[in-house]
């Protein structure tokens, strides 16, 4: 699986909430300062070839729904970034969450809880 730009993933989060849309659709969805219709199709026909989305055909127009799931991309993204800046570690991830106080003590405790519940 290749690894997505972020307008990329900004259109499959939206495709991952609307489950199957046209490119209008799509366009009508996005925030902010919205890309021209030509440059939208070109980066869902781009996540097309990359494998993250198909088509069904109504006439010359194509409705796009997503055929990688939230789940499996999120899997993908954390073990990359694991990878990438943690050496593969999930003590170090969570330390620097913890370091950063992203995570409260009740959230490592309740992960905890979580591992406990594994064995």
């Amino acid at each position: 699986m290749q690894k997505l730009t972020n307008k990329e993933e900004e259109i499959m989060k939206i495709l991952w909430r609307l489950q199957k849309a046209f490119v209008k659709e799509i366009l009508e969805e996005i925030e902010g300062e919205k890309p021209h219709y030509n440059t939208l199709s070109t980066i869902v026909r781009n996540l097309q070839e990359k494998g993250f989305v198909d088509h069904e055909a109504f006439g010359n127009t194509h409705r796009y729904f997503p055929i990688v799931s939230k789940e499996n991309y999120r899997k993908r993204f954390v073990n990359s970034a694991l990878a990438d800046y943690f050496d593969n570690s999930y003590k170090g991830l969570v330390s620097h969450f913890a370091k950063e106080e992203k995570i409260s003590v009740s959230d490592l405790k309740e992960i905890i809880k979580l591992i406990e519940k594994k064995d």
